[in-house]
């Protein structure tokens, strides 16, 4: 499935924001939040400013107590795409997933998607300005993380659970070794030559 809606959870604006757009494999989350203005989270903030165990706390408590729509874009369509079009389809589609239809969409970045059905503001830095932006950074980075752990469990040479699929040390000497899976992002430059020196020894005749 190339985007699922994981959770849904009052309507005034809706915050967007993303996580893992730079990961060599996984999907990029995308998370819309609209919080109820009469019963505000206290803690919100900056996911990355925010330790693991806080931001899972407070994201358990967005979903609770907020409206959301969580949408995980596929490697494949990644690759189909673009990072950049990946990213902004599966906004477009978080926000139209909400419960409730917002008025207007606050987006973190400098980047508003096409198709929204409604007005849309960018807000660079926006995930530590806005509350419902703040919410939705969150909650799409503790979604992602909690997809990569369970990724762990069926491809456990790669290390996923450490790294989530960003591009560190391990996880080249494990593409190296392994070769891409298929969630690997096919079009990232470490991905396609891993990929390529994988088919080589293939083919390569054997003495």
């Amino acid at each position: 499935m190339d985007a699922m809606v994981i959770e849904q959870g009052s309507a005034a604006a809706c915050g967007v924001d993303e996580a893992g757009r730079g990961p060599w494999a996984g999907p990029v989350v995308v998370a819309a939040a609209v919080i109820d203005p009469l019963d505000p989270i206290d803690g919100l903030d900056d996911s990355k400013r925010l330790k693991a165990a806080e931001r899972a706390r407070l994201c358990d408590l967005i979903l609770a107590r907020a409206d959301v729509c969580v949408v995980a874009v596929s490697a494949r369509r990644i690759d189909a795409m673009n990072i950049r079009a990946a990213t902004l389809w599966g906004m477009m589609r978080a926000v139209q997933g909400l419960s409730h239809r917002p008025s207007l969409a606050l987006i973190d970045g400098r980047d508003v998607p096409d198709g929204l059905g409604l007005a849309g503001r960018a807000i660079v830095g926006g995930d530590a300005k806005v509350p419902a932006i703040s919410a939705a950074s969150i909650v799409a980075k503790v979604t992602r993380d909690r997809l990569m752990t369970r990724l762990a469990a069926t491809f456990p040479d790669y290390g996923f659970e450490r790294h989530k699929g960003y591009g560190t040390a391990q996880h080249a000497q494990a593409l190296a070794a392994h070769g891409p899976t298929i969630h690997h992002r096919m079009t990232f430059a470490p991905v396609r030559r891993a990929a390529a020196a994988a088919s080589r020894q293939r083919v390569a005749p054997k003495n």
